[in-house]
C-alpha cells in the first residue's frame, strides 16, 4: 500500500481519533497534518511494520501529548457543536439542543483533566485498549494507567455531581 492510499483510506479515522484526544477539530487537523507529513517521509519504514496504522495512531498520540505540553493555553474551548459533527454513534440525538448542551458539558469536564489522564480515557474507552497496551503506548506501568484512569473518572464524577447540584438549586 502506498502512502497516498493509506492517507486517503485512514484520514477520516485518524481525524476522529485526534478530535477525541484534543477536543478541538482545528487542532486535531493540525496534529494529523503534522503526523502525516512526518509519516510520508518515513513511509518505507512504517509500511514494513507489523501494523502501520497502529504506528501512525501512536504518532498522533505522541504529537497530541507534545502539543499539550507546549500549549500556552491549557484549556479546551467548548466543543459541543464540533462533537455533533462527528455523527453521533449512538444513533442520533433526539433534541439537537440537548445534545449540544450535554456534549459541551462533557468537553468542559474533560478539559479539567491532565493530558495523560485524558489520553488514558481516550485510549481505554475510544480505542478500546487494555491497560497493558495503554501502558506500552504511554511508556509507563499498567498500575500508572489504572491510577490515571481512576483519578480522571473521579474528577469527571465530582464535576458532574457538582453540576447536578447547581442545576437542582437553580430549579428550587
Amino acid at each position: 500500500m502506498t502512502f497516498e492510499q493509506f492517507a486517503l483510506a485512514r484520514l477520516p479515522s485518524l481525524l476522529r481519533y485526534a478530535v477525541v484526544l484534543t477536543g478541538d477539530r482545528d487542532l486535531a487537523q493540525d496534529v494529523v497534518q503534522e503526523v502525516l507529513a512526518r509519516a510520508q517521509v518515513r513511509w518505507k519504514r512504517i509500511s514494513e511494520a507489523d501494523a502501520p496504522e497502529a504506528y501512525v495512531r501512536r504518532m498522533v498520540l505522541n504529537e497530541y501529548l507534545s502539543w499539550r505540553r507546549s500549549w500556552a493555553v491549557r484549556h479546551i474551548h467548548s466543543a459541543g457543536e464540533r462533537l455533533i459533527e462527528l455523527d453521533d454513534a449512538r444513533g442520533g440525538v433526539r433534541d439537537h439542543a440537548d445534545g449540544v448542551v450535554e456534549a459541551d458539558a462533557l468537553w468542559h469536564r474533560l478539559s479539567a483533566l491532565g493530558r495523560k489522564q485524558r489520553a488514558v480515557l481516550v485510549l481505554r474507552y475510544y480505542e478500546q485498549l487494555d491497560d497493558d497496551s495503554i501502558a506500552d503506548l504511554l511508556g509507563c506501568a499498567p498500575a500508572t494507567v489504572r491510577s490515571h484512569a481512576s483519578r480522571a473518572l473521579r474528577i469527571l464524577r465530582l464535576d458532574h455531581e457538582s453540576e447536578q447540584r447547581i442545576h437542582a438549586e437553580e430549579r428550587s
